[in-house]
């Protein structure tokens, strides 16, 4: 059995699409999940089970869609996908950035082509961006909240969907994910 962390992409932002963390554990559960637990109001659930990621998301968002009445993009990783993404954070050991200011955005799929040159052309002085199939590696001095680097400009330019989580939060997850795996390993 095998651990995975979902995101689900714009819960509880701005007040919309609410959603009980509690519901959303619960609706998790009648799909089959295992030792389900979820990190704070924003739709981040780390699960144990024994079907393949893409299959997972699929079934995730029409629960969702079925049980709340609106649809909402679900991304399922694995936890050694989200140790890669981590480990190859290349912002994380440089003692010149603040890692408050960091953020991961992960990506739906691998875009069939990077324009990091447009891209770069949205950088504010101080940030940051490095992009890989599988993520977008942002810093942010100036907060998340002014950047131009937003997950829907990331989206419009990769052409793939994605969620942005910031780095305290993406390695909760992944401790989590870890500690879950451990636990389930002591049985």
């Amino acid at each position: 059995m095998a651990t995975y962390i979902s995101m689900l992409r714009g819960i509880n932002v701005s007040g919309q699409k609410p959603m009980k963390m509690d519901a959303l554990k619960a609706l998790y559960e009648t799909l089959g999940l295992q030792q389900v637990q979820t990190w704070i109001q924003s739709g981040n659930v780390v699960f144990r089970s024994d079907r393949e990621p893409g299959p997972l998301a699929a079934d995730i968002a029409a629960a969702i869609e079925q049980k709340f009445g609106f649809s909402v993009p679900v991304f399922v990783l694995a936890m050694p996908q989200l140790q890669r993404i981590v480990a190859h954070n290349p912002f994380a050991d440089d003692s010149t950035k603040d890692e408050n200011f960091l953020h991961i955005t992960f990506l739906a799929a691998p875009p069939a082509h990077i324009d990091e040159i447009a891209i770069e052309a949205k950088l504010s002085p101080g940030e940051a961006i490095a992009c890989t199939p599988e993520a977008v590696y942002l810093y942010c001095p100036n907060g998340y909240g002014r950047t131009k680097l937003t997950n829907t400009f990331i989206e419009s330019r990769l052409q793939v969907a994605a969620t942005t989580r910031n780095w305290k939060t993406v390695n909760t997850l992944l401790r989590m994910a870890e500690e879950v795996t451990a636990t389930d390993k002591d049985k």
